[in-house]
């Protein structure tokens, strides 16, 4: 069932979204190398609740920590761990809120020291991937676009588009319907009309996009073990132009 926001309700979804983003931006300033997971995890969880929200990925279907944190062929659901970032690591941290019964979800690739000139232009098409999504997120175009957009612009790369996993529909819920994938078909799928908010997030391979799932019941690597990465917005359909409701200025602020 796909709900349709109102105005009030879009703004608590922003104010959510927006928790996100400082949240996001908290994190980067302490990922460099020597830094393990776990630790990136508490300043997340401690700087949600001290802004008077929940984390909203702890606890959601037994997953254990507040941040789901990816690093190199991790491409989402990387649990936090003793694992100590190292110079040329790329972490993909992904990010959800729970303020005043909204959720707002959000996710960042970062890098970890100096990276190679590859990997820097793998974030970058893979971010601008993001965006081409959402230009397509408006009224009167349907799902197919969206993920068109995504997949059509990496692919002339060589990089892969993950299948098996989606961007969804946000809102009292963490995943809502509908399900919104990084590839398709132009003009097909659910038509997009104005008060659905979806979140969209790429999730972008390196080299192949075939994933394995690892024996902790949660990461997902790649197969090929290449590189991945992630970038995730949340975004209200409008007509004439999506609105974006998460943000990355306080990440990109502090680079």
């Amino acid at each position: 069932m796909i709900h349709y926001r109102t105005d009030k309700e879009i703004e608590l979804l922003r104010q959510a979204a927006l928790l996100v983003g400082k949240t996001l931006g908290e994190v980067g300033k302490h990922i460099r190398p020597g830094i393990r997971t776990i630790e990136l995890d508490k300043i997340a969880e401690e700087f949600i609740r001290d802004h008077g929200a929940i984390p909203a990925f702890k606890g959601y279907e037994g997953f254990p920590g507040s941040l789901c944190i990816s690093v190199n062929d991790a491409v989402v659901h990387g649990i936090p761990g003793n694992y100590e970032l190292r110079d040329g690591d790329i972490v993909s941290v992904d990010c959800g809120t729970i303020l005043n019964g909204y959720v707002g979800d959000s996710a960042y690739t970062f890098t970890v020291g100096e990276v190679s000139e590859e990997i820097q232009l793998f974030l970058q098409r893979s971010k601008e991937s993001l965006y081409k999504g959402i230009e397509q997120a408006v009224s009167g175009n349907r799902i197919g676009d969206i993920g068109y957009a995504v997949q059509s612009y990496v692919e002339q790369f060589g990089y892969g588009v993950v299948r098996e996993l989606v961007g969804h529909g946000v809102g009292r819920k963490l995943h809502e319907d509908p399900q919104v994938p990084n590839y398709g078909k132009r003009g097909t799928g659910i038509k997009l009309s104005e008060g659905m908010v979806i979140a969209i997030e790429p999730m972008i391979t390196l080299g192949k996009r075939n994933i394995v799932q690892e024996k902790d019941g949660w990461t997902i690597k790649t197969k090929d073990g290449m590189p991945a990465a992630h970038f995730e917005h949340d975004v209200a359909i409008r007509n004439g132009k999506a609105e974006i409701l998460s943000s990355f200025e306080w990440i990109e602020g502090n680079q």
